[in-house]
């Protein structure tokens, strides 16, 4: 148990890190779905 958190400022260090990585995931998704579903647009 070597990633145990004895500080508040620990835990929130390591949440502010994971939330950063999920909302930089999300973001890279969101600009995939876009471009997913404005991409075949090329017929016109």
């Amino acid at each position: 148990m070597e990633n145990m958190m004895y500080t508040l400022q620990d835990y929130m260090l390591h949440t502010e890190n994971t939330l950063y990585i999920i909302m930089g995931m999300s973001l890279i998704g969101m600009v995939w779905f876009w471009f997913f579903l404005t991409g075949n647009q090329e017929d016109e």
